[in-house]
C-alpha cells in the first residue's frame, strides 16, 4: 500500500464517527427511539446484530434494524425460526370518499343498532394458532378477522379503523425507527417519565436554548439537574463549535446520561466538558460567599432526589442501557438488550480553557436545577458571565423565579427580565375530526430570561 493510499485511509477512519451522527442511515452500535404501536411503548436501544427487543411475549432481533433509514417502519412477522421484524408496507385505510367535485363525503352511517355481546366474530382462538402454524402473516390473520365479522361492514369508517388498528396491535405490532434528537428524546421522556428530566416539556426546552442565544461559536455555561437533557441538546446545537461547561457544585458532578443517546460525533463530545464552581470562581472570593457555596452543596447532598444524588465517576462513564434499566419495570421507557456503549463526552475541562473563561467570560447561562436555591445559583454564576450575555433560567415552580428576579431588579444586575410560562396546544387534523387533542399537558414549567448588565 502506498503512502498516500494509507493517508487516505486514516482520513476516512478519522471522520467515520462523524460521517455517522449526520448520517440519516442507521448503523452498528448507534441508538435509537423505536416507537412501538403509535407511542403505546417507547424503547431507547443500541443496535447491534446481538440485540433483542421484547414486543409482546416474543423476542425479535434488531439486526433487520441496522443500515435502514431513520423513519422506517417495521412489522413483527412469525417463521419456522421465531418472530423477526421486516419492513411494513403501509396499509392506509381512508375515513372519507371524494366526490367528483373535490367535496368530501362524510360516512352517514351509525352504530346505534351494534350490540357488543361477544357473539359477532366466527373465528375462534384455535382457528387463529391453527392459520399461525400454516405460516399466515399478521395481516392475513387481521384480514381474516374482518372477514368473519359480522358487524364489521355495519360499522362507520372511523368504527372501522379503529377496530382494525386494533387488531393490528394485536397480531401485526408496529415499530418505528425514530432519530433521538433533543426533541424526540424530551417528549420520550416527559410522556414516559418525566420526573427524570424535572418535567420539562419540548416548548419549554426549545425556548430555553433561544433566549439562552444558543449559537455558533458560543461558550455555554449550564447547570443541568435533569439527567444531561439540557446539556445533550446545547451540544447538539453547537454542532461541534464553541464549549459547552457543565458546571456543579460540590464534589460530585450531575448525572449526564442522556448525553450518550444524542448519537454525538466525538468532534462534538470533546465540546462538552465538566468543571466545578469552585474552580470558576475567582480566588478573590470572600470567605462568606464560600460559606454560601459549602451550604448550598450539603442541600444538593442531602436531596433524595436520584438526579442530584451524588454519584461515582466509574459508574457516570457507564453505558446508556444500565441506567435506564435501574428505572423499574413499572416505567414504559423500556431498554433493549445491553449491548456496546456510547461515545464517552463531560472530560475534566483543562486549566487553560478554565482561564480563559475567567478572562473573556461565558457567553450564555441556561441553568436547570430545581433542587438548588435559584437566587443563590445565579448570584454566584453572574460574575462568571461576559457583559450583555443573555441567560435563562427553568424551574417547575414560580416562586423561585419570581424571588431572583425581584433580587436580580433590587441589585440592578440585569434588565429585560421576562418571567413567561411557556404554553403549548397540539391538535388532532383529520378531515371533519380537527380538534384538540383530549389528553395533553396543562402545565410547563415556567421561565426567567433577561441580559447581564455591567456592574
Amino acid at each position: 500500500m502506498s503512502s498516500s493510499e494509507k493517508m487516505k485511509n486514516d482520513d476516512n477512519g478519522d471522520s467515520n464517527s462523524n460521517s455517522k451522527s449526520s448520517s440519516r442511515i442507521t448503523w452498528e452500535g448507534c441508538s435509537v427511539l423505536l416507537d412501538i404501536n403509535d407511542s403505546d411503548r417507547l424503547v431507547f436501544a443500541r443496535l447491534s446484530p446481538s440485540a433483542k427487543l421484547k414486543i409482546g411475549n416474543k423476542n425479535c432481533s434488531l439486526q433487520p434494524l441496522i443500515g435502514c433509514p431513520f423513519g422506517t417502519v417495521f412489522q413483527v412477522e412469525t417463521s419456522p425460526n421465531g418472530p423477526f421484524l421486516c419492513p411494513s408496507q403501509g396499509n392506509v385505510s381512508n375515513n372519507t370518499e371524494e366526490t367528483g367535485d373535490g367535496q368530501i363525503n362524510v360516512d352517514s352511517r351509525d352504530n346505534r343498532a351494534l350490540v357488543d355481546n361477544n357473539s359477532a366474530q366466527t373465528l375462534t382462538g384455535d382457528d387463529i394458532e391453527a392459520m399461525r402454524r400454516q405460516g399466515a402473516g399478521g395481516n392475513e390473520i387481521i384480514e381474516a378477522l374482518i372477514a368473519n365479522s359480522a358487524t364489521f361492514e355495519k360499522k362507520t369508517s372511523f368504527s372501522q379503523e379503529k377496530y382494525r388498528l386494533k387488531k393490528q396491535k394485536k397480531y401485526a405490532p408496529k415499530v418505528l425507527i425514530r432519530r433521538p434528537v433533543a426533541r424526540s428524546i424530551c417528549e420520550a421522556y416527559f410522556k414516559k417519565y418525566p420526573s427524570k428530566i424535572g418535567f420539562m416539556r419540548v416548548d419549554t426546552l426549545s425556548l430555553l436554548l433561544s433566549m439562552a442565544n444558543v449559537s455558533s461559536d458560543s461558550d455555554i455555561l449550564v447547570v443541568d439537574m435533569v439527567g444531561g437533557l439540557l446539556t445533550g441538546a446545547v451540544a447538539e446545537r453547537l454542532g461541534g463549535t464553541g464549549y459547552v461547561c457543565n458546571s456543579y457544585l460540590g464534589q460530585a458532578p450531575h448525572t449526564m446520561d442522556i448525553v450518550r443517546i444524542f448519537n454525538l460525533s466525538d468532534e462534538i463530545c470533546k465540546r462538552i466538558l465538566r468543571c466545578p464552581l469552585s474552580d470558576l470562581l475567582s480566588q478573590k472570593e470572600s470567605p462568606e460567599q464560600n460559606l454560601q457555596h459549602n451550604d448550598v452543596s450539603n442541600v444538593e447532598c442531602q436531596s433524595n432526589d436520584p438526579i442530584c444524588a451524588p454519584v461515582n465517576m466509574e459508574e457516570i462513564s457507564q453505558s446508556l442501557e444500565n441506567e435506564i434499566s435501574n428505572l423499574g419495570a413499572d416505567n414504559a421507557i423500556t431498554p433493549a438488550t445491553k449491548v456496546g456503549k456510547a461515545t464517552k463526552a463531560g472530560d475534566k475541562a483543562p486549566q487553560e480553557i478554565i482561564d480563559l473563561w475567567k478572562e473573556n467570560g461565558f457567553s450564555s447561562l441556561i441553568i436547570a436545577a430545581p433542587e438548588l436555591d435559584t437566587w443563590t445559583l445565579v448570584r454566584d454564576l453572574f460574575p462568571l458571565l461576559s457583559n450583555s450575555a443573555p441567560f435563562a433560567i427553568y424551574h417547575q415552580h414560580l416562586q423561585p423565579l419570581a424571588t431572583c428576579m425581584h433580587n436580580l431588579q433590587l441589585e440592578k444586575m440585569a434588565v429585560g427580565l421576562q418571567l413567561s410560562e411557556p404554553w403549548l396546544r397540539e391538535y388532532q387534523v383529520l378531515p371533519s375530526r380537527t380538534h384538540p387533542c383530549m389528553q395533553m399537558s396543562a402545565f410547563g414549567g415556567y421561565i426567567l430570561s433577561g441580559t447581564k448588565i455591567c456592574e
